[in-house]
């Protein structure tokens, strides 16, 4: 840019050329150009960004595009915790685009539970065997009840690990606890 550009500033605070009295690139770029869908696409993407849904007390509830959270910012059911730099602009208002917004009223969310699955097994564990420690392909880890079925023990979150052939084979019908 040169030292001597005249910058001018409209009723919005914001930079036209039209005011400094320099040529009008409408016509340059018309409402199909590249450069104009550029800029559209990036506005529309904008408001399809991820914002974050917390409750009135802070937890996390689920994540909202960025028109969703600013219905939710605009109906006075949220209100931001967080701020983009860019702004939204509509015929009379400019608005920013919140990151994080919070529910002004306080929701209750059921409590989500995991389906009982080998694989969830493997995920929590993160294939390692838990009486050995190594860590396992998924095709060479099985699982293993902690207290065994026989003895009274369920098919539970809290009875199930990941274990390899090899220390399962060797536990057999036996809690750890309890010698071999």
């Amino acid at each position: 840019m040169g030292a001597n550009r005249q910058k001018s500033v409209d009723f919005r605070g914001r930079y036209t050329p039209e005011a400094a009295g320099a040529a009008v690139s409408g016509a340059e770029d018309p409402a199909g150009s590249r450069s104009h869908n550029l800029l559209l696409r990036r506005r529309a993407s904008l408001m399809q960004e991820p914002v974050l849904v917390l409750n009135a007390t802070y937890e996390p509830i689920k994540r909202h595009g960025g028109a969703t959270a600013m219905v939710l910012m605009l109906k006075g059911v949220a209100q931001a915790e967080e701020l983009h730099n860019s702004e939204v602009h509509s015929a009379s208002h400019a608005h920013r685009v919140p990151s994080v917004i919070r529910l002004l009223a306080y929701r209750h969310i059921p409590q989500q539970s995991r389906a009982l699955s080998r694989k969830n097994i493997l995920l929590r564990d993160r294939n390692t065997c838990q009486f050995c420690g190594g860590v396992f392909p998924s095709s060479e880890l099985t699982l293993d009840h902690v207290v065994p079925r026989s003895r009274g023990g369920r098919s539970s979150w809290e009875n199930l690990v990941a274990c390899c052939y090899r220390c399962n084979n060797g536990k057999g019908d036996r809690t750890p606890k309890r010698p071999a």
